[in-house]
């Protein structure tokens, strides 16, 4: 049960994909470029656990350095490379990303963030329930809220839109954990949680740290 419940918020892709220089078919991408989906562009974030002695969050020294180094294409469509290296995670912390290099392919279709597969990561403009996972003890969904929220971390302030993350019990009833999400417009992730279903404070939170965006 307790492996099951890490799936509230851990999705990790890794596919092996044909290289390709290609971006004229990134179709949809908005003007504004909400996500910053530019070659080139990085982000640091750092991983902070929560001390249930001292009720604050503590740094792990856990870093994901993401940045996005191509554009391939995947059944004709073209998405946007994503390369995360994860360094600091000798301890293998619950909810850290492992350490060492994993990629992820995203593109922007009207204004979901999409991958390869067609899920979606987040959206900046849809305000319906999605259905993300099931299983046998209960289902997870998600939610893009219409809070705007001004968030202060390492890297800035951010005037940025969240959604939620929950579970919902094989009885129907919310369990208590609920993670959140928060973008900024053409800047992408500024802050996440990661928790277990049963536990209402987050056990791990990401910040920010730093970014370079074109």
């Amino acid at each position: 049960m307790k492996r099951l419940f890490m799936c509230l918020c851990i999705v990790a892709l890794s596919f092996s994909c044909s290289e390709s220089d290609n971006s004229e078919n990134l179709n949809n991408q908005s003007d504004s470029n909400f996500y910053a989906l530019t070659v080139g562009n990085s982000w640091v974030y750092k991983n902070y656990r929560y001390n249930p002695s001292t009720q604050i969050y503590d740094d792990t020294g856990v870093i994901d350095s993401i940045s996005i180094v191509d554009v391939q294409d995947i059944l004709g469509q073209s998405y946007y490379k994503f390369r995360t290296l994860t360094t600091g995670n000798e301890e293998e912390i619950t909810f850290c990303n492992p350490n060492g290099e994993h990629f992820e392919f995203l593109r922007e279709v009207q204004g979901n963030l999409i991958n390869e597969q067609g899920d979606i990561k987040f959206t900046n403009n849809n305000f319906e329930e999605r259905l993300l996972n099931e299983y046998d003890w209960g289902t997870i969904y998600e939610i893009l809220t219409e809070d705007h929220t001004i968030l202060n971390v390492e890297a800035g302030e951010f005037h940025c839109i969240n959604s939620e993350r929950y579970a919902i019990t094989s009885n129907g009833e919310q369990s208590p954990g609920l993670d959140r999400f928060y973008y900024a417009s053409g800047i992408g992730l500024i802050y996440d949680t990661s928790s277990f279903a049963s536990n209402p404070t987050p056990t791990i939170i990401r910040r920010l740290d730093s970014y370079l965006v074109q």
